[in-house]
C-alpha cells in the first residue's frame, strides 16, 4: 500500500511540474512579440573603458552609430531587404575614420591598408568575401558584387582588386585609407616591439590603449526584413602591425559572417584567430538549430564559455528569424546599437 502511494505522490508531483512548465511555457510565448523587422550593428569591441573616452570622443561615436543604423532602419521601414540594409549601413561606418573598416583601416607592419569583408544572405545561404584588398573604397560593396556576380565565395589580394574595377566599383588611391590616428597606432606599436623597457615601462606600454586593442576592430550588421528574410555583413582592416598577408575571422564565412532564415544572423568582432578556430557565428546558428537554444543562450554559451575558455575576446551582435536581437561580447566593450520595428533605438559602447 505504502509504494502505492509513494507511486502515486510521485506521478503527481511529475505531472504538475510537466503543468507548470508548459504554463509557464505558454505565457513566455504569450508574451514574446514578434518583430516585423529590426537591425542591429557593431563597431568593434576590445578595451573601451568609460574613463579614456573623452565626452567628445563618446558623443562622435553615438552620433556615426546612429547615422549607420537609421540609413538601415530606413531600408527595412520602406519594405527593403535585409541584404540591402546591411550593406548600406555599413558603408557609412566605412566611410568614417572612427572605425576599423575603409576609411579607418589599421596598418600592417608594411605601413600599408588591407581590407577584409563578407556578406551572407539567410534565404539562399549564398555568400561572397573579399580579403586583401588595397583599392576598393567599400569592400562590403565588393563582398556582395562577388556573392551575386561571381561563381566564387572568396576573392583575395590583386584577383579580388581586379574583379572591383570589372564591377566598377569605386576605386581609390591607397592615400586614400591614410588616417594620422592610425598611424601613430603603429608606429606605438612597433616602439612596443623593439624598445628594451624595464617593468614600469613595460606596463605602461601594456596598458596603453593602442597596443591592447591592435587585434580589435570591425564593423558588422545583422537585419531582418519584412519578407522574413535575414542577413549579415562584416568589414575590416584587419588587426594592425598584421604580417605575411594575415586574414581573420571577418571574410569567413561560419566564423564572422553567418546568416540563416531558419535561425539567425550573426556579425563577429574581436581576436580573429580566435574566432575561426571556434567558428563563433556558425556555431551560435548551430546550437539554435540542433539544440533548440534561443538566441541568448547560444550567444552566451559560445562567447562567454566556448571562446572565453579558448583564450579568445570580442562579441557578436545577431538578430533571430523572430527579430529578437542580441549583443553578447566578453571584453570591456563594444560599439553597438540596435533598431526594431518600432522605431526604438539604444546605443551602447562600455558593458555596463
Amino acid at each position: 500500500m505504502k509504494k502505492i502511494t509513494y507511486l502515486l505522490v510521485i506521478t503527481w508531483v511529475f505531472l504538475s511540474c510537466e503543468k507548470e512548465q508548459k504554463l509557464s511555457t505558454e505565457h513566455e510565448k504569450q508574451n514574446e512579440v514578434k518583430q516585423e523587422f529590426s537591425i542591429i550593428i557593431h563597431g568593434g569591441a576590445g578595451t573601451i573603458l568609460r574613463e579614456n573616452m573623452s565626452p567628445d570622443k563618446e558623443a562622435a561615436y553615438k552620433v556615426k552609430l546612429e547615422e549607420a543604423i537609421k540609413v538601415g532602419y530606413n531600408i527595412l521601414k520602406n519594405g527593403g531587404s535585409s541584404l540591402d540594409a546591411v550593406q548600406k549601413t555599413i558603408n557609412v561606418m566605412e566611410d568614417s575614420p572612427l572605425f576599423n573598416a575603409g576609411k579607418g583601416a589599421v596598418f600592417t607592419n608594411a605601413g600599408t591598408n588591407e581590407h577584409d569583408a563578407s556578406i551572407m544572405d539567410g534565404k539562399t545561404l549564398n555568400a561572397g568575401a573579399s580579403a586583401g584588398t588595397t583599392i576598393v573604397k567599400n569592400p562590403i560593396n565588393l563582398a556582395r558584387a562577388i556573392m551575386n556576380n561571381s561563381p566564387h565565395v572568396m576573392l583575395s589580394g590583386n584577383g579580388a582588386n581586379t574583379f572591383a574595377k570589372e564591377q566598377g566599383l569605386q576605386i581609390v588611391e591607397p592615400e586614400y585609407f591614410y588616417t594620422e590616428k592610425r598611424h601613430k597606432s603603429l608606429e606605438k606599436i612597433k616602439a612596443s616591439e623593439k624598445l628594451e623597457l624595464d617593468h614600469d615601462d613595460k606596463t605602461a606600454y601594456f596598458y596603453d590603449e593602442d597596443i591592447k586593442n591592435s587585434k580589435f576592430g570591425t564593423v558588422g550588421c545583422a537585419a531582418l526584413d519584412k519578407n522574413g528574410n535575414l542577413a549579415a555583413g562584416t568589414s575590416t582592416g584587419g588587426m594592425s602591425n598584421k604580417r605575411w598577408g594575415r586574414i581573420g575571422d571577418s571574410p569567413i564565412i561560419g566564423a564572422g559572417t553567418y546568416a540563416n532564415n531558419n535561425t539567425c544572423a550573426i556579425s563577429s568582432t574581436g581576436w580573429g584567430e580566435y574566432f575561426i578556430r571556434a567558428m563563433v557565428a556558425h556555431d551560435i546558428s548551430a546550437l539554435m538549430a540542433y539544440k533548440s537554444l534561443s538566441l541568448q543562450e547560444a550567444a552566451k554559451e559560445v562567447i562567454q564559455n566556448k571562446l572565453t575558455n579558448l583564450g579568445g575576446t570580442g562579441g557578436v551582435v545577431a538578430v533571430d528569424k523572430n527579430g529578437n536581437m542580441v549583443a553578447e561580447f566578453n571584453t570591456a566593450g563594444m560599439y553597438r546599437a540596435a533598431m526594431n520595428d518600432k522605431g526604438e533605438l539604444s546605443i551602447g559602447i562600455y558593458k555596463d
